[in-house]
């Protein structure tokens, strides 16, 4: 039984952040109480725990853009969130915790704005067939958690181009996103803003558990814990290296010649690198896979600009087989001699 209510609203637009406090909130509420938690990200794509980020999402046109990739503790698929998205979460003790119920209070804050909503499966919330709200559920120690989205006003032409797959050909062992038409909710209701919607839903929350939220203030938060766990989110390990193995394949032409790449990426690293190419030099071909296996992968551009990087120092280095070989440390500044 629930004894108390406590809201937090998130100050924070950074994923890694939010994430983090939700994180702690899940581990740390208090015994017999519920968390209602509302935050924003600016331009991201969160993926679940067990999705392969680069089947999910343009990663490099992301970040490259200033956007995050952030992955979740819960499973489920991929999400657009930026400015113009609305960000939920329950937090409640084990034993009261209810997804039919906690649904239940969105919908009647939905209702509140005249929008009539309906459960679509067990993740989704639609309007005449289309998704708005994407939902996914995290059991913890003593603590559950069950958090989504609300498009109201989002950019979906961003959502659209994030969530499509680079073109390389990716064979991945993890769990693909159902791809839905996605809608805001301003389209059925011009008058939602962000901030009407959150009155709604605090409402309906207090109604339907006889309470009065009490907030919840960052006094309540273990600076240095929430520092390492907003570490952890943002770690490449975390977003990248937890992405279960997958088989990648991309193509290029230089002025040197083609090549066709095949590898593996495993916990985050280029691995089994097979290059065919009709490159004159034989020897550097022969040479790439020693070269970039094991070396992070952030994306297949990202490998390619590697490679013409390699292929410029090698050619400094050609007749020093030594140096060649080791083109990596040439790269970090660490091998030693001048080009012969």
């Amino acid at each position: 039984m629930i004894d108390k209510w406590y809201l937090h609203i998130s100050k924070s637009d950074v994923p890694y952040h939010n994430i983090a406090r939700e994180a702690f909130m899940l581990e740390h509420a208090p015994p017999h109480c519920g968390i209602f938690y509302l935050w924003q990200n600016r331009r991201t794509v969160v993926i679940g725990r067990n999705q392969n980020a680069w089947k999910e999402c343009r990663v490099a046109e992301l970040e490259n853009a200033g956007g995050f990739l952030a992955r979740r503790l819960s499973g489920g698929g991929a999400v657009f969130h930026d400015l113009g998205n609305l960000c939920f979460t329950f937090i409640l003790p084990k034993e009261d915790y209810d997804v039919g119920r906690q649904t239940a209070v969105l919908l009647d804050a939905l209702k509140k704005r005249n929008l009539a909503a309906v459960m679509k499966g067990r993740n989704d919330l639609e309007i005449d067939g289309k998704k708005f709200s994407g939902h996914a559920y995290y059991q913890g120690t003593k603590n559950a958690l069950h958090h989504g989205t609300f498009l109201v006003n989002a950019d979906l032409s961003l959502a659209q181009k994030y969530l499509s797959p680079s073109p390389e050909k990716i064979v991945s062992k993890g769990v693909a996103s159902v791809k839905s038409r996605i809608v805001n909710l301003s389209e059925f209701n011009r008058l939602l803003t962000i901030e009407s919607l959150n009155e709604a839903l605090i409402e309906s929350v207090e109604h339907a558990y006889g309470c009065t939220l009490e907030p919840l203030g960052d006094a309540f938060f273990d600076k240095t814990a929430l520092a390492d766990r907003e570490a952890r989110f943002a770690a490449p390990e975390w977003k990248y290296g937890h992405s279960p193995a997958c088989s990648m394949e991309t193509s290029a032409r230089f002025d040197w010649g083609g090549v066709d790449l095949h590898f593996d990426v495993i916990e985050g690293k280029v691995a089994h690198l097979v290059v065919f190419s009709d490159s004159m030099d034989e020897a550097f071909i022969r040479a790439l896979p020693e070269q970039l296996d094991g070396s992070p992968f952030r994306s297949s551009a990202a490998l390619i600009e590697e490679i013409e990087k390699i292929k410029k120092i090698a050619e400094l280095y050609h007749g020093n087989e030594g140096l060649f070989e080791n083109t990596k440390k040439v790269l970090s500044g660490n091998a030693q001699g001048e080009p012969s």
